[in-house]
């Protein structure tokens, strides 16, 4: 037989119990306990003291002293032995603490995919800075009375299929709700079981670039162009080669040399400019992409907001090969923070994507989903549209007034018609890093033109959201930015 350790005093002093901490007694035991054994203060095999004599020598209750040596028990540092008292087992040494003066053991490095996923632009603002985060709506006009009274209806009634992981592509009637308002709106043709939800518009790019490309495919994408979809397709390894866009000539579709295996494009309200691909243009994108067995993501972030003419036709209308997919957000119509998109996939794709969606997890809560339903089906959300269709309007040009009145020498607008942003050309000799860093310090969110360009020489200029700004906090935006303009010339 093993023979005991020889047995040694007992570090009593090494269990002070403080009566006046919040922490439990028992909790506090346990830890002095565990600092024993891990420093090996007693040797493994050595007995603790019985319950009885613990709590008569520390004056605690008995059932203090026995919830103590069970959790060491549970947790593997003692062992019950019958009708004896626990031992101490023999446990690996573990990792050592690191002496002060000895220099720090270097971390290992993620994987080359988590340091360019690590890499990417985090684009998201601060609380409180509305003026001019690009693309922010108006949130405070958005009828929670209403959407909080949906989401109590659907909680109240929900079942047992809203609370589970049910309907991983989504709720179906927010599927059928969709597919309706897109046809009506948008010229989208498809059938429910085509749309898939996702938790916004950059988790329906992350999921389509892994399941798209190969390490090496070449994607073509607009420059300038939305930097979020390009770190989804630069993370799964594509090489991206540059569509030139600008506000006189649209795209330049003279393509570069290599075929692409996806085409990205943002056709109602390109990102960040804001103007419409041109039919002709829509076109002979689509030509492209039937040449070269291509996909194409149609991100129609920003489309409903037009502010002369109606909204024009998705390309995934006009597609006939199933080769566009359709990608869309609730972020700019109702609140960014809702984190509900959308995508309209071919019917091949569409009918194998549970699988995807299933190993990543990617899918949206159902009791938003069926409150969003509600909320479009009763008709809140086209109601809710058009007052911020004429909101938008109004703020859109009381802002490129007083911008005209009060930057005019230094800020020059584009004549973009749609969208919630607008784009702010810097005169020669600013830069616009240097002014969204001062105008930061301001509490005011621009965003710089030139990080929407990645392959060729950036246009200085600022992207400007209006639409969550009312007319104090535009006119006191302005000015803020005016001074963080001056700041930066000297």
């Amino acid at each position: 037989m093993r023979s005991h350790p020889k047995p040694q005093a007992f570090p009593l002093d090494m269990l002070a119990v403080n009566r006046s901490s919040p922490e439990h007694l028992s909790r506090q035991l346990y830890h002095g306990l565990v600092a024993i054994i891990r420093n090996r203060t007693l040797p493994p095999g050595s007995e603790l003291p019985s319950t009885r004599a613990l709590a008569a020598e520390l004056g605690l209750g008995r059932n203090t002293i026995v919830a103590a040596y069970d959790q060491l028990v549970t947790e593997g540092y003692l062992a019950n032995r019958q009708g004896a008292r626990p031992v101490i087992v023999d446990l690996p040494e573990g990792p050592r603490e690191t002496p002060a003066e000895d220099p720090p053991v270097p971390l290992r490095q993620p994987s080359l995919r988590g340091q360019q996923l690590l890499s990417q632009p985090y684009h998201h603002g601060r609380p409180g800075h509305v003026a001019f985060h690009p693309g922010m709506p108006d949130a405070q006009s958005f009828p929670f009375g209403v959407w909080g009274r949906l989401v109590a209806r659907r909680a109240s009634h929900g079942g047992e299929t809203l609370f589970g992981t049910y309907d991983v592509t989504g709720h179906p009637a927010l599927k059928e709700a969709i597919a309706g308002y897109l046809y009506s709106a948008r010229g989208v043709r498809c059938r429910p079981e085509q749309i898939v939800i996702t938790t916004g518009a950059q988790a329906a790019f992350d999921l389509l670039a892994r399941l798209l490309l190969d390490p090496g495919d070449t994607v073509w994408m607009e420059e300038p162009g939305y930097y979020g979809a390009k770190a989804a397709f630069t993370v799964a390894g594509a090489r991206i080669l540059p569509i030139a866009v600008d506000q006189e000539r649209g795209w330049r579709l003279d393509a570069p040399n290599f075929s692409p295996r996806l085409i990205y494009v943002t056709p109602a309200c390109q990102h960040p400019l804001g103007i419409t691909m041109r039919m002709e243009e829509r076109l002979r994108l689509l030509d492209i992409a039937e040449t070269a067995n291509a996909w194409v993501i149609e991100d129609d972030f920003d489309g409903e907001y037009r502010f002369q003419g109606r909204p024009v036709p998705a390309i995934q209308s006009m597609d006939r090969s199933g080769r566009v997919i359709y990608v869309g957000t609730f972020a700019k119509l109702l609140f960014p923070a809702l984190r509900l998109g959308f995508m309209v996939l071919p019917p091949e794709l569409a009918g194998r994507i549970v699988n995807a969606l299933s190993t990543t997890g990617q899918f949206a809560p159902l009791l938003l989903q069926a409150a969003l339903a509600d909320f479009i089906t009763e008709g809140h959300m086209s109601r809710h549209l058009k007052r911020m269709r004429r909101i938008y309007a109004q703020r859109r040009q009381l802002f490129r007034e007083i911008v005209t009145e009060r930057l005019r020498d230094e800020i020059t607008l584009s004549p973009a018609e749609a969208g919630i942003q607008v784009v702010g050309y810097l005169r020669e000799g600013i830069d616009d890093i240097k002014v969204s860093q001062a105008a930061a310090k301001r509490a005011i969110n621009v965003s710089p033109l030139s990080k929407y360009f990645q392959n060729t020489a950036p246009t200085q200029g600022l992207v400007l959201g209006y639409a969550a700004c009312d007319a104090a906090q535009t006119r006191d935006g302005v000015e803020r930015l005016a001074q963080a303009i001056r700041e930066t010339l000297g």
